[in-house]
């Protein structure tokens, strides 16, 4: 089995419902054709995503010596963080809570073979 070269970026502001459909788009790609998809995305969660596959494209290359053209990703992984709990003024004296959601998003990528 070959190893596997990871990249983590831990408590990013977004949810991780949102962030995992474009986990679930790269999953299993080539690197090159995930690097397209998640540039071409208009979506938040794509921008997040593609600067840690691109960070682990980068210690693949220079930590392992992998050649980034046989590169796959193996894993895409978001995981919730810490939810920051804030409050929000509404009608009447009342006040209504808010959920500001994060997100550990990992990625894994390993040669193909």
């Amino acid at each position: 089995m070959t190893e596997e070269v990871r990249a983590l970026a831990k408590d990013s502001q977004i949810s991780p419902q949102k962030a995992r459909l474009m986990a679930d788009e790269i999953r299993g790609l080539p690197v090159g054709r995930a690097l397209a998809i998640l540039s071409l995305s208009p979506k938040k969660g794509a921008r997040l995503i593609e600067k840690v596959l691109k960070s682990a494209i980068a210690n693949a290359e220079q930590n392992h010596g992998m050649d980034v053209d046989e590169l796959v990703v193996s894993t895409a992984r978001v995981d919730a963080a810490q939810t920051l709990k804030r409050w929000r003024p509404k009608g009447m004296g009342r006040i209504r809570r808010r959920y500001k959601r994060r997100s550990h998003l990992m990625v894994a990528v390993a040669e193909r073979g």
